[in-house]
């Protein structure tokens, strides 16, 4: 994960840090459920990374991504993340659907995917994006929903505040409109099995030129 930047100190950049470890760990209890050909666990696992990740995936793009986007620097590689979050939520659909053989490629996937962001596009967005412009994401990201799980993957009960988050399915996709899948190699040995501390309040901290 970055730490060389500040990014993560960002309100929006260290929420969508917090999303990511909780998204991992979600789509580890899936992997574990597909290794061990449990196909219905691993339905309800897929579900719980559903649940996860196009809510977060939306938040990204409608924010962080539109505001980035103006930059012609960044309009490619904004492209390119659009395209895998279309490619992620057609693997995991496709585990849902009993291929499990696809839930390490999905993994793999998720993974370089988070690289990019967290090693790539937050540091850039935190040294680019004045005052005004991270005031702009702010604005246009959806606030974050109810938690549905633990933190550690486990989907949390209705009494634990997992009942008010809505149920999307692996086969909710969102229209990212964009059909780039580009692989560009990058190091993946992030451990998002740690509580990062993010400050996830309603401050928001923006960096300044």
């Amino acid at each position: 994960m970055c730490s060389y930047c500040g990014c993560q100190a960002i309100t929006v950049v260290g929420r969508f840090m917090a999303e990511h470890d909780e998204i991992i760990n979600a789509t580890g209890a899936m992997v574990r459920a597909a290794a061990s050909g449990d196909a219905a666990e691993v339905r309800e696992t897929a579900k719980v990374v559903a649940r996860l990740l196009n809510p977060h995936t939306h938040a990204e793009e409608v924010g962080l991504f539109s505001v980035m986007r103006e930059q012609e620097e960044f309009t490619e590689h904004i492209d390119v993340l659009c395209g895998e979050h279309s490619s992620l939520d057609v693997l995991l659909e496709l585990v849902a659907n009993g291929d499990l053989a696809r839930a390490p490629e999905f993994e793999k996937a998720l993974r370089t995917h988070i690289d990019k962001e967290d090693n790539g596009l937050f540091p850039a967005a935190a040294m680019s994006l004045d005052g005004p412009e991270w005031d702009r994401v702010d604005a246009s990201t959806p606030a974050a929903e109810a938690p549905v799980t633990d933190g550690r993957g486990h989907l949390l009960r209705p009494d634990q505040g997992g009942g008010q988050a809505p149920d999307h399915g692996p086969d909710h996709h969102h229209d990212h409109g964009h059909d780039h899948e580009h692989d560009h190699g990058h190091d993946h040995g992030h451990d998002h099995g740690h509580d990062h501390g993010h400050d996830h309040g309603t401050a928001h901290t923006h960096p300044h030129p």
